[in-house]
């Protein structure tokens, strides 16, 4: 049995201490003691054994039939509107404003996979001819990074990594400016194996709900910006293909 939420890991020592609460308001006692980091994240998405996870719409809709759909959180970050989030176009200060004067300039994005950084701006730009390069940064955090030191021009960086960074590292963004916006889509779905029984299901979801909902973890929530969760389907995310 495995554990992870691998999608926010500017403070790992933040995310970890929320799965030790969350296992508290779990009622098992063979929980993992702490959380994985795995990488790549693929296998470990597709892994038999897997409890919780936090994946990505765009591999959930193609690359992960199998699993079951736990629900999503709700972020406190400009945004993100329910359940749902953005991306922001970011570029440097003494860049252009509008998406169509980087036609032909260079685009960093976190990962083909990724529709926060990926998907959502190649469904804006009509895909990569749209560039004259794509460079795979590997994540957000590294995509801002290659705009500042002017080897990409423009990434999509979405919401919850923008404000996390802004507040946390904010010279990580200094030079930076926002241009646009991608369209609001469910955020990040929380996952778990097709193997886990629909009792296994339902502790968790319960345990994620008393989670967010008790006061006492009011300051850990705020670091991580989560104000709630709800359970969703996964037919809502077909929406990023629309």
């Amino acid at each position: 049995m495995t554990v992870s939420l691998p999608m926010y890991p500017f403070s790992p020592q933040t995310v970890e201490a929320f799965w030790q609460r969350l296992k508290a308001a779990i009622p098992s006692p063979s929980l993992p003691a702490t959380l994985s980091w795995p990488d790549p994240l693929l296998p470990h998405w597709q892994r038999t054994d897997l409890l919780l996870s936090q994946t990505c719409g765009f591999p959930l809709m193609t690359t992960l039939p199998d699993v079951q759909v736990v629900g999503a959180f709700l972020f406190s970050a400009p945004g993100c509107e329910g359940a749902n989030y953005r991306s922001w176009l970011v570029v440097r200060e003494d860049g252009q404003d509008v998406l169509e004067q980087f036609r032909g300039q260079v685009l960093a994005f976190n990962s083909s996979d990724s529709q926060s950084g990926y998907n959502s701006i190649m469904k804006m730009t009509g895909g990569p001819a749209f560039f004259s390069r794509t460079v795979a940064s590997g994540g957000h955090r590294s995509s801002v990074a290659l705009l500042r030191r002017g080897e990409a021009d423009i990434a999509a960086i979405d919401c919850i990594s923008w404000a996390l960074l802004l507040r946390d590292f904010p010279q990580e963004l200094s030079g930076l400016k926002i241009i646009g916006q991608t369209a609001s889509v469910p955020g990040l779905p929380l996952i778990t194996s097709a193997q886990t029984p629909a009792t296994t299901v339902e502790a968790l979801r319960n345990g994620l709900r008393k989670t967010v909902a008790d006061p006492a973890n009011s300051a850990l929530l705020s670091a991580l910006m989560i104000t709630g969760f709800t359970v969703l389907p996964r037919e809502k995310w077909q929406v990023i293909f629309n």
